[in-house]
């Protein structure tokens, strides 16, 4: 899952960043609106974090600019302002949920898995194809009960493959699930954890969950709930 994080108190910027990434979100950080926009505008993202006292550009006039580009992720507002004016404003401009500060990180991750999960249509913290089944919070796959050993590249690929099937998703697409935007990237990275994914998921070739679209890229084939 692709985060953007807009947060001017860098401290609490680095913290989100790493906090983020070690649970296996892949992140995006700003400091101020304008880096924001460059990171909406280059990257596929899946829900955002935004600060409302950014400097320059506040974080209700970002959330309105996003909504007018039309950028559809959702949105979650952190704020050190407890009124409920500023919440409501916030919701109005586009806002999909907030969290005063401080917060528990728990906590932030839980909403950032519930937005993600109803953005992509699933009301419950997994996903499952008949035999498979993610679980979200765990980030875990299992074929019937029986648990997977994936590697976390391997569980980002089968994940966003999922939370998209039945749709074709490019190569591309894949490589930025991997990848943050300052490591050098390598798309046939993306054909050998394909590979492993389909050994681990169906070793006798019975089901072919993942197909290859010629051309265009790869499909999670057997619908998703």
């Amino acid at each position: 899952m692709k985060v953007l994080v807009v947060e001017d108190d860098n401290l609490l910027r680095h913290h989100l960043k790493v906090q983020l990434s070690e649970r296996g979100f892949g992140v995006h950080a700003a400091p101020n609106a304008e880096e924001a926009r460059f990171f909406a505008e280059e990257y596929e993202l899946d829900v955002a974090i935004i600060d409302l006292g950014l400097p320059g550009m506040d974080g209700i006039t970002l959330i309105r600019t996003f909504r007018e580009e039309g950028k559809t992720f959702p949105i979650i507002i952190l704020t050190a302002r407890g009124n409920w004016q500023d919440k409501v404003e916030g919701l109005d401009a586009g806002a999909d949920d907030y969290l005063v500060k401080p917060f528990q990180m728990e906590e932030l991750i839980a909403r950032l898995q519930a937005l993600s999960r109803r953005a992509a249509g699933f009301a419950s913290p997994t996903i499952e194809a008949e035999p498979f089944k993610l679980d979200l919070a765990k980030k875990q796959a299992f074929r019937e009960e029986d648990p997977l050993t994936l590697t976390a590249y391997e569980y980002k690929l089968l994940e966003f493959l999922m939370r998209h099937h039945q749709e074709v998703v490019s190569k591309q697409r894949l490589v930025e699930q991997l990848y943050d935007d300052h490591i050098e990237r390598d798309s046939n990275v993306v054909e050998v954890l394909i590979g492993r994914l389909r050994k681990k998921l169906d070793p006798d070739n019975a089901l072919s969950p993942i197909e290859t679209i010629r051309g265009q890229g790869y499909m999670f084939r057997l619908p998703c709930q």
